[in-house]
Order: C-alpha cells, then structure tokens, then sequence
C-alpha cells in the first residue's frame, strides 16, 4: 500500500489584529501549525521560527522509528533559536508559540504537541480532537472543578500553560503516532477557528467539502464570519491511496507556507463581504484616515477619473475642443457619482455601527468588572463602546492572571454569554479571597 497526502493550508490575519502571528507549513511528509504570542514584536517572529526549523524535516528519509527523535530534535532546534533572538533583542523577551506538527514516515503519523492549536482527525464520518489543549481551563476540566461545556465559556480559556519560548526550557510536549489510513482526513488549526466556530460546523464542512482548497477556504471564512477576532490559521489534509488515483490525479508535491512565515505575510484579510467585515474595514479605514489628518470619505477626484486620459480638465482647457455640453454631461455624472458615494459611505458607517452595537465584552471600569456593550474600539472622539452593565466583582479581587485577561477584553456571544463570564468572575474573586 503506497500512502501520500494531498493537503491544502491558509492563514488570514482577522478582522481586528493588526498583524499575522499564526504560521503554518504543508507539505508532502509534513503538516505545521504554530500560533505565535508575545505581542506585536515577538509572536510572529516565534512562529515563523518553529516553522524553519520543521521544515527540513519534510522528506521520504524519515523511518517510523525515528520520526519522533525527528520531531523532538526540531523542536529544540526552534527553541534555541527562540532564546538566541530573544538574547540579542530583548525586546523580544518572552515571546513564544504554539506547535502541532504531524510527519508521516511511511504509512505512520508522527505527532508532536505544545499549546492550545489543535489536531483533529475525521474518520469514517466521525471527527475526534486527537490533541489535549495545554490551558489553564482544560487543566480545570481534567480535574473535575469545570464541566467541558463551562470551558467553552471560562474567561481564561485563552491563558496557555505549556508553549515553545525562552521562558521554560523543561516544557515538555505530547508525542503520539498513529497509522495513516486511506480516507482518513486531518485538520490542524490555530484557536483562531476552533475558538470561533464549533466543532459541529468544522465537522459539517470537513465532511461536505471533499476537495481541500475548497474546504480551507471555508473553514477560514467561517471563523471570520463569527467576528475574526484572532488570527486564523488550518491545514486540511487527506490521506489517499496512490494506487487508487488515477493517472495525472495524484497529489501535488509542492509545499505551502502561510501566515507570518511567508512572504505574503502582510496580506490584508481575505474576509468576504459580512456585516463584521464592513463593519471592521470601515473602523481601520476611518482610524487610518485620522492619522494622516485626511477624511475617510474624501477619495480622489471622481469627476478627474471620468476624464479621457492624457485630456486637461475643464479649468485647464482653454480651447474650444471639446464639447461644451458634454463637459456639462460629465461634471453632471461626476457630482451624482459623488453624491451616490457619500451616501454608500454613509449607509456602510450606519450598518457598522449598527452591528457594533450587537457585541457584548466583559471589561473593566472604574475599578469594577462590568458588562460593555459594543467593540474596545474608537472612532476619534466617538466611543464604540458603552457600559451596559456592573457586576460585583472588584478587579483588585480577581486573581492576577485574571487581572490581565480582563485587561485584555474578554469578548462575548451575547449578554447573557457576558453575564455568566461575571459570574465566572466573581466567583473567581470570592475563591481568591478565601485562599488570601
């Protein structure tokens, strides 16, 4: 039996970061998905790191036997890596990344894990988390003191307790391996999706979509359908028995490399048109428009653009050339097309707003855990955010790890998604309390 992959990867900054942290390599033997942290200066750079140095690793040399070694020795290859760019900039201090790696050698998977980016396995119709997130929470669930579908919810979901970085160097992964069977499909993804979409609608589109570009590509609209508040990142691969293609069918051999590690690393969000994406471009356009001190709906001269070219304009037209009822006709069209555009403008700003004031974040206030209504943004002066509602809760009770969550935002479903995280934090400042 003569197994291959045939695999498909895509990474999209989002609707609110600023810029791609994610990384992700596929490739005929291996499949890499790398969530970055550390902020703006450090988690691509993380990312794109771990990515380097796995893929050298994308050969037919591996055996099943050493495939693991491979995998480990990759991987701290990139955290002396990580540690060498952190000494010699330590601006970069204290950045890292998430790791899920998969490389087949022969007809075994070899599986390598850190963090909080995930593997899943679809087979016979049936999809299966294969990696245990390295969180706070699950470390809650695995304990018994939280319910799976309370981690769904938990206001550190987010906070990872096991990543590549220069800041542990005993941190030790998941390894795994499994057989490759044909007809199995694999998914790796940054938290980016699997923390937007669930894990019914992945299940849905990984089992209706059969071809993988295709499949990708819906995965990561999905997730910014449902707000792109994070990078997100997915490699989707399927194993097929070469024996069963057909001539000229077989899987390309070529690999792909997206997110912070590839060289179109700076491409803006591929979101399709969604009342979250009009709503997200027209703040980064009006943000952008204030900081070069410009109007966002000030675009150039349309009555210019209607003008033949090479042709000077009405006030520098000093011959009789041209039709004076057609320089009429065109400054008629230009001011309607002006006018229509204002007024295009005007609807997408007022169906924005609209959408912004549907979204429900937990912040704080004033000293006080409380219920925001809107987005953590601001259009200059203009708000997009007001206090709906108080909780009870104190933010100098909560514990610190918490404290910095809340600093960060925690965005929410709905208002009644918000109310049970005040909970959830309340209770996390009676139980910081009781243990002072």
């Amino acid at each position: 039996m003569s197994i291959a992959l045939r695999y498909a990867a895509r990474s999209d900054v989002g609707l609110v970061r600023s810029n791609n942290q994610d990384s992700a390599y596929a490739g005929p033997h291996l499949l890499v998905v790398a969530d970055g942290m550390g902020g703006h200066a450090g988690g691509d750079v993380a990312s794109s790191v771990a990515v380097a140095a796995f893929a050298p690793l994308d050969g037919e040399s591996h055996g099943p036997d050493d495939a693991l070694d491979e995998l480990e020795h990759a991987l701290d290859a990139a955290r002396d890596e990580i540690v060498a760019r952190t000494q010699a900039d330590p601006e970069l201090s204290g950045m890292g990344t998430t790791v899920t790696a998969i490389l087949r050698a022969g007809n075994k998977l070899a599986m390598v894990h850190l963090g909080d980016s995930r593997g899943y396995l679809l087979r016979d119709g049936v999809l299966s988390q294969v990696t245990t997130d390295h969180t706070f929470v699950q470390h809650l669930v695995n304990t018994g003191k939280i319910t799976p579908e309370e981690a769904e919810h938990h206001p550190q979901r987010s906070v990872v307790m096991r990543v590549l970085g220069d800041f542990d160097p005993d941190v030790a992964p998941d390894l795994s391996v499994r057989e490759a069977r044909p007809g199995d499909r694999w998914l790796l993804c940054s938290d980016g999706l699997s923390g937007f979409v669930s894990a019914d609608t992945i299940a849905e589109t990984l089992l209706g979509l059969s071809d993988v570009d295709v499949c990708a590509d819906r995965l990561v609209q999905l997730a910014l359908r449902a707000g792109g508040g994070d990078n997100v990142t997915v490699v989707v691969a399927d194993v097929v028995e070469l024996d069963d293609v057909p001539d000229g069918g077989g899987p390309t051999t070529a690999a792909s490399v997206v997110g912070s590690a590839a060289t179109s690393r700076h491409r803006p969000t591929a979101a399709a048109d969604s009342p979250s994406a009009r709503a997200a471009t027209h703040a980064k356009k009006v943000a952008a428009a204030q900081a070069a001190g410009t109007d966002a709906d000030d675009d150039s001269d349309p009555a210019g653009l209607l003008l033949p070219a090479g042709r000077a304009t009405d006030e520098d037209d000093d011959t009789d050339e041209v039709d004076p009822r057609r320089r009429r006709r065109v400054r008629v069209l230009a001011w309607f097309l002006s006018l229509l555009l204002l007024a295009v403008l005007g609807v997408a700003g007022y169906l924005g707003y609209q959408w912004t004031q549907t979204q429900y974040f937990v912040g704080a206030e004033g000293g006080d855990v409380v219920i925001y209504r809107g987005i953590p943004q601001n259009i200059g002066p203009i708000a997009l955010s007001t206090v709906e509602e108080r909780g009870d809760a104190r933010v100098d009770d909560l514990p610190p790890y918490v404290r910095e969550r809340l600093e960060q935002n925690i965005q929410s479903d709905s208002l009644d998604d918000a109310r049970h995280r005040v909970q959830l934090l309340e209770q996390s400042a009676r139980e910081n309390a009781a243990t002072d």
